[in-house]
């Protein structure tokens, strides 16, 4: 299987061997030269371009998993400093919405990151490279390698630099959909509204969830790249119909 980074995809990398040109470019615009450049070659390998041989762990899932931690540590502690009214509600949603899947795939986009992912030939005609979920995934597989390379401080100045258009856009408190559709239930006495699967289609690496959210007697559905992103798509739709009832 050959995968691609916007042509033929290069031999693995080592500590000390040099990059392919879309890496070279990539740590240009991340502010961050890797001394371990197997780490980057690893947070830009799509699960689909992984060797079935080797379980697949030379994709960056696990880098991932500890991007994730690292990113929700950074920001939250930047919110407390940048924010230090706030409460601990108003402080939550701040990081809810800028750890979600729209915010890292912006930040993402904003890298260009996608051009630099590896992935199938076949893969990459079809725009997988696009897909928002790839796009955050690979993002925070970043974040987990240059935490992995360099430690927390490379770590958190590239975060202070990528997120902060986005922690400065907003001088009040996000509310997404699924809180904003909740509080208006919870106003009226209406209980919590209910989501449930409605059905999940494409595979593993490209999934399509349709989620159904009930709330007052009404119904509404909503599609996402996951469980969470079909959820507000529905809250949003439903909030849409009582705007225009």
């Amino acid at each position: 299987m050959q995968a691609e980074t916007g042509g033929a995809a290069p031999p693995a990398a080592g500590a000390g061997e040099a990059r392919g040109p879309g890496e070279a470019g990539l740590e240009a615009r991340l502010g961050y030269v890797f001394a371990d450049p197997s780490l980057l070659r690893q947070a830009l390998t799509h699960r689909s371009a992984a060797d079935p041989r080797r379980g697949q762990l030379d994709s960056n899932e696990r880098l991932e998993f500890v991007g994730d931690r690292v990113l929700a540590l950074l920001i939250a502690e930047w919110l407390a400093e940048r924010f230090p009214e706030e409460r601990e509600g108003d402080l939550g949603k701040r990081l809810a919405s800028l750890v979600a899947q729209d915010a890292l795939a912006q930040v993402a986009e904003g890298l260009g990151l996608g051009a630099a992912l590896r992935v199938p030939a076949a893969e990459g005609r079809t725009g997988l490279r696009g897909r928002a979920s790839v796009l955050a995934d690979a993002l925070e597989a970043l974040l987990g390698a240059i935490y992995r390379d360099g430690g927390l401080e490379p770590a958190r100045a590239f975060v202070r630099r990528a997120w902060a258009p986005l922690i400065e856009a907003s001088p009040r408190p996000p509310h997404s959909p699924k809180s904003r559709l909740q509080e208006w239930t919870l106003a009226r006495g209406l209980g919590l509204p209910e989501y449930r699967l409605v059905s999940t289609a494409g595979p593993p690496h490209r999934p399509v969830f349709v989620v159904a959210v009930s709330a007052a007697g009404r119904e509404a559905e909503g599609v996402g790249e996951s469980k969470r992103a079909a959820e507000q798509a529905a809250a949003e739709a439903w909030l849409a119909g009582l705007e225009g009832a």
